[in-house]
């Protein structure tokens, strides 16, 4: 047989097996979803991020035709639902709330993380974010970011910060600000939220980046002073507070965001699907109303502006913790 004829017989065979491996994948991905859907949240049920996490899964079940059982599987910081969803099929029947502190403070902070955060994960989308703000006792004599920075300089190492514990986002954070700053504050770490934020407003820590849900009625109270808010744009729930960046500290900004993703090897197919209804779902008027008067944001993304956002913090936060002198535990 000619050399030509050959390839040419060859060159079909393979357009005929790739044609027949193409119709067998798009029935497979036409078909999903056909049953329930688990969606992993790593923290215990309640509170702000459960609520956005479980309205977003169930404006996604009604889209997607199937139930989306929510499974908040809390403990180790999160790892224990992180490593759940890195171990399950990735066949889109298992969903991942991430979050910057799993995908990336962790990475900083923790010597032996059981699971990769580019490695063993899929991402899908963004799904919201929220700023946090800068905020003192009364008794500090501070109403700017200059002034409080004036104060640090003034009385190195008198200013305690407070922080739910060593390498979370409120620790790194003000790691970063001293450094930007060229400021000493006291570290004081807290197992939790609710002694951090007793000991601030009794004056025992004097300076902590503190949520909106805390911030906002005891500032109202005037139980706390705000400073600034931490993003890179001005909050909605107080548009005329400056933020850290306009307030004389130039690159500094702090969000604490989350995403969707699922198991590494998840089809381009199935992310597509999922990108593009979760996109509509935090598009929704309504949605977005709610949630801004708690200083969210739902802001929707391309799977791999998601990825993009863990590969660029990681080394950030890294180096915080580097320049604090904080070995990772």
């Amino acid at each position: 047989m000619p050399q030509m004829l050959v390839q040419i017989l060859s060159a079909l065979l393979m357009a005929v097996f790739a044609g027949a491996g193409d119709a067998l994948a798009q029935p497979a991905a036409s078909a999903y979803p056909n049953r329930p859907i688990h969606f992993i949240v790593p923290q215990t049920p309640s509170g702000l991020v459960d609520n956005v996490a479980r309205t977003v899964a169930q404006q996604l079940s009604e889209r997607l035709g199937q139930p989306i059982v929510v499974e908040n599987r809390a403990g180790a910081n999160g790892a224990i639902g992180y490593v759940a969803a890195a171990r399950a099929a990735p066949d889109g029947y298992t969903l991942l709330l991430v979050h910057q502190s799993g995908l990336v403070l962790a990475v900083a902070s923790r010597k032996n993380l059981p699971y990769d955060p580019l490695r063993d994960f899929a991402s899908i989308t963004n799904l919201f974010e929220t700023s946090f703000y800068l905020v003192t006792h009364p008794s500090v004599a501070a109403h700017s970011v200059q002034e409080l920075i004036n104060l640090a300089k003034a009385q190195p190492g008198k200013l305690n910060y407070g922080s739910v514990g060593i390498g979370s986002g409120q620790h790194l954070w003000m790691e970063r600000f001293k450094t930007l700053t060229q400021t000493n504050f006291v570290h004081v770490p807290y197992k939790g939220s609710s002694q951090a934020s007793a000991d601030l407003l009794a004056g025992q820590i004097q300076v902590m980046f503190q949520g909106a849900n805390f911030t906002l009625p005891q500032a109202r109270n005037g139980k706390i002073r705000i400073l600034a808010s931490t993003g890179t744009k001005r909050t909605q729930a107080m548009p005329s507070l400056q933020t850290v960046s306009e307030a004389g500290v130039p690159g500094f900004d702090a969000l604490l965001w989350w995403g969707l993703s699922g198991p590494a090897g998840l089809p381009r197919p199935i992310i597509n699907r999922l990108n593009r209804e979760a996109g509509e779902i935090l598009r929704m008027p309504a949605l977005r109303e709610k949630f801004a008067e708690s200083d969210v944001d739902l802001v929707p993304s391309t799977p791999e502006e998601l990825t993009e956002r863990v590969r660029a913090e990681i080394p950030i936060f890294t180096k915080a913790m580097r320049d604090a002198g904080i070995e990772p535990e």
